[in-house]
């Protein structure tokens, strides 16, 4: 296959313009991204925490686009009790199959390979609950599947694409992922480029009956996480998308409409997604900002500063008997605290008093 000039490489000839748009957003985005890989500040507890966060509001966002009902809260509370594996409705059995996808993509992110078969078991495993979907999880689809746009209460709001008929989508998919290995192995254009060229021809394609909108937001977090981009898993990429949902919607219905003519014109999309992943290492970069500073302590640091501010003013015997503390614990606390321009001395000797700045 002569790569270079198939089409999914062609529609990558981009303008000036918009090249200098997007090569700016890179440079942004990359300085996050080597930021995440220099920096030592974020604790391996507070990242745990952020985690398990993200997989919460990640679900949450990623099936509301779909039309789900169930809150953040829901879903929090539904992922602390997966090991159940009972659900009352559509909405938990949709949910906690995308929580357990989530969470296998984030820890085993580098095993996963972008291939056929690493699609279609992320779809199977994705849907693994949902009993409508028992039929034809994990296997490309059977009859003609629309993309339809949906409220919160699942009422179709339109049409906004018909894809590949079923008897074409194999080929297609295989095509795709041919194109997509070979693209990164020539480096034939920016990781971030080649990811939402991928996304929005998989998108496009609609390989399965149901699920690939949930599908192809998995696979964007896996792609991202292989290409080093390692403040995926601490902030949701879905949820930003579920608060522009319109401008999702439409950045993909102007990019389809040219879709597989001879001038594709995917800049819509292109700008959209690369505003989602600006606005995911933006926010990124505000945890490792003193302003955001709670992110860098540990849980025992948290309860200790959460006390403090309460306080306003103490001393280390008051903070030993409230929070039941070793001493020697107390004085690594208050020491990195002071260290941070967090708390302030007052006092000599044993009337050392500390007080919270700001």
């Amino acid at each position: 296959m002569d790569w270079l000039n198939f089409r999914l490489s062609t529609r990558l000839l981009l303008s000036a313009e918009l090249a200098e748009q997007l090569y700016s957003r890179i440079a942004e985005i990359d300085a996050v991204k080597n930021t995440f890989r220099l920096t030592h500040k974020l604790l391996p507890q507070t990242i745990e925490r952020l985690t398990q966060f993200v997989i919460v509001t990640s679900t949450g966002a990623s099936n509301r686009i779909e039309g789900n009902r169930l809150s953040d809260d829901e879903v929090a509370a539904l992922y602390k009790s997966l090991r159940i594996r009972s659900f009352k409705t559509r909405d938990e059995q949709e949910v906690a199959g995308y929580l357990e996808s989530l969470q296998l993509v984030f820890e085993h992110y580098q095993d996963i390979s972008i291939s056929e078969s690493a699609i279609l078991q992320l779809h199977k495993a994705t849907l693994i609950y949902s009993e409508k979907d028992q039929r034809h999880r994990g296997l490309y689809k059977f009859g003609p599947n629309r993309v339809e746009a949906k409220d919160q209460g699942g009422n179709v709001l339109g049409v906004i694409f018909d894809p590949t008929p079923p008897h074409l989508t194999q080929k297609e998919m295989q095509e795709l992922i041919a194109w997509y290995g070979w693209a990164s192995a020539e480096n034939f254009r920016h990781p971030l480029i080649l990811i939402a060229n991928f996304i929005f021809e998989y998108l496009a394609i609609h390989p399965f009956q149901d699920g690939n909108g949930r599908t192809s937001r998995l696979l964007t977090n896996l792609m991202l996480l292989q290409r080093g981009y390692a403040f995926t898993s601490l902030v949701s990429h879905e949820k930003l998308i579920e608060q522009r949902k319109a401008d999702y919607y439409l950045a993909l219905n102007k990019s389809q409409k040219s879709w597989k003519s001879k001038q594709e014109d995917v800049s819509f999309w292109l700008l959209f997604i690369f505003d989602i992943f600006y606005q995911q290492a933006e926010q990124a970069q505000h945890l490792l900002e003193s302003d955001q500073f709670e992110y860098l302590l540990s849980g025992k640091q948290m309860a200790f500063w959460q006390w403090a501010k309460r306080q306003g003013e103490f001393s280390r015997k008051s903070a030993i008997e409230a929070l039941g503390f070793a001493p020697r614990t107390v004085e690594e606390i208050t020491k990195k605290l002071l260290e941070m321009k967090k708390l302030e001395r007052l006092g000599q000797g044993r009337a050392i008093r500390y007080r919270v700045i700001g």
